[in-house]
């Protein structure tokens, strides 16, 4: 899946678990505390949160972001959105936001590769439970840009 030998050790964590739960791919229910919703930005926080690097609920403090808007107000109020009008480079670990029009709706996941401008991500809730996709991101249409790690 990922070469982990150059990431940093929290990248590395972030790999492992997201290896594990893409081999398990439990219903969502695990990453939203039992609540039957969309959960894709669940999935997210829950995996930080595994990693001991978790993100901060800006309504609640709260590990747990169970929605693509909060998340990315998480972000954007951490200082660590880029746009997707900027010329940043994902790397491992980056979180990818989605809104309307996108073909995934309000989405989030996870970037595991960034290989010259396909970016390979990760995510939950999406068609099969968890399952992995290559974009070329500046052709993804309602495409936010990355909450970085």
């Amino acid at each position: 899946m990922v070469d982990t030998a150059k990431l940093s050790t929290d990248q590395q964590k972030v790999i492992e678990i997201l290896k594990t739960e893409y081999a398990l791919n439990p219903p969502g229910t695990k990453y939203s505390d039992g609540i039957e919703e969309a959960w894709c930005a669940d999935f997210v926080s829950w995996v930080f949160n595994r990693a001991e690097v978790p993100l901060s609920n800006p309504n609640s403090g709260s590990w747990r972001i169970p929605g693509t808007y909060t998340l990315r107000e998480y972000y954007e109020s951490a200082g660590k959105l880029q746009l997707s009008s900027s010329d940043y480079s994902p790397k491992i670990g980056d979180v990818m936001l989605y809104d309307n029009p996108s073909p995934f709706g309000q989405h989030v996941n996870i970037v595991i590769k960034n290989d010259n401008g396909v970016i390979t991500t990760i995510g939950g809730n999406e068609p099969g439970g968890i399952r992995v996709v290559k974009h070329t991101v500046p052709d993804t249409d309602g495409f936010i840009g990355y909450g970085v790690f």
